[in-house]
């Protein structure tokens, strides 16, 4: 029996679809980093980060495409030098046929990317965005039904994400009226002949839905609507669309001290230390986290009322300020971003199963951390 694999372009639709490009920071080098989209993909490593190690292992597993959070080429390259690990990395990536893409900042801020997950493994509820970059704006669609299809069209639409309105989904309204038309020569028509002017007892369908989800809800209309042309409208709405940005804020699942926290977080992420600024017996009633570096984010933090504010690479004059502003902290390093990698694996496996796909997602077991803590 053949076994079907999944092409590489049809794998990034769907890591696209989980971290859209137009959600990434300005000037964040995410998408194609090394190699072609241009092939099937029998093997599929998701990875924190691209290094010399990261890709041994993965020419010993015969990986096909890396999927990573962290870019491989963050900066422009003036040359890729063999004497160097980032040049080797390179070679040895095209040498072996090895494709990298990088979701970077767009995973950071979709929702359910990189922070999350963090927020469900640390146990943070009733979480909303830390730092808001963008809105997910609103959109009007207006279709116009026969009679005989609008059940159909209707539960595809909100089968789609359209018509979510707080916790009620499938929201429309429905106008009756009468659609006119005149199919012409080389048409196929549902309903009517070719040269006669028909008339229809339809229904206007008009619901709203967000942009980041367009493509699907249109994919969903032209195949449940029977007409051969589907009429319709796309109205930009002034509502106020879904916040999306960096890092997250909420409350913990119980009640515990930084102190608390600080050891839990060495048992969730393995971790052999953290640096805490502030007072460990300190009672947390809110949570803040950005998983990578989060150092412009502290006063955001500190605003929105979080106890405690917990992301990577804290500086030292930062953690001053914050220190004296009565702001705890709890640097637990960059890497713990690491949850990406089961998190992203997770919903590619799903994904390659819907499909009936015999694409195999390996998950990084490379230790990319470069602290030690003694």
């Amino acid at each position: 029996m053949n076994k079907k694999h999944a092409h590489a372009q049809e794998v990034i639709q769907r890591m696209e679809q989980l971290a859209p490009k137009w959600l990434a920071m300005e000037g964040d080098p995410i998408g194609l980093q090394v190699g072609s989209l241009r092939k099937r993909v029998k093997k599929v490593m998701v990875t924190l980060d691209v290094i010399e190690p990261v890709i041994d292992e993965a020419i010993r597993e015969d990986i096909d495409l890396i999927i990573a959070h962290h870019p491989l080429i963050y900066m422009p390259l003036k040359k890729i030098d063999p004497d160097t690990s980032h040049g080797r990395t390179i070679q040895k990536l095209l040498k072996h046929d090895i494709t990298v893409y990088a979701a970077h900042t767009n995973l950071d801020i979709a929702t359910g990317g990189v922070n999350d997950l963090l927020a469900d493994v640390i146990g943070i509820e009733d979480t909303e965005v830390l730092v808001e970059t963008l809105e997910d704006q609103l959109k009007k669609l207006i279709v116009f039904v026969p009679e005989t299809h609008v059940e159909d069209v209707r539960n595809a639409l909100g089968n789609a994400g359209a018509g979510f309105i707080g916790n009620y989904s499938h929201c429309t309204f429905n106008t009756p009226g009468t659609g006119t038309f005149i199919p012409h020569e080389g048409t196929k028509p549902h309903i009517g002949e070719q040269g006669k002017m028909e008339f229809v007892d339809e229904v206007k369908i008009e619901t709203i839905y967000p942009n980041s989800i367009e493509k699907d809800v249109l994919a969903a209309l032209r195949k449940s609507h029977p007409y051969e042309e589907v009429a319709y409208d796309l109205l930009p709405l002034e509502n106020p669309g879904k916040s999306l940005g960096i890092g997250r804020i909420g409350k913990p699942q119980v009640e515990m001290t930084v102190g608390d926290l600080a050891q839990q977080l060495k048992k969730s992420f393995n971790l052999g230390g953290v640096r805490i600024v502030g007072d460990l017996q300190k009672p947390v009633k809110k949570i803040a986290i950005s998983g990578g570096e989060g150092n412009d984010f502290i006063s955001k933090a500190k605003f929105k009322g979080a106890d405690v504010f917990i992301t990577g690479d804290i500086k030292y004059h930062y953690a001053h300020d914050a220190w004296m502003e009565g702001m705890a902290i709890i640097d637990p390093g960059h890497n713990i971003e690491k949850v990406m990698i089961d998190g992203v694996a997770d919903i590619l496996e799903d994904w390659l199963n819907q499909r009936n796909l015999d694409t195999e997602v390996y998950r990084c077991k490379e230790h990319t951390d470069p602290f030690q803590f003694i």
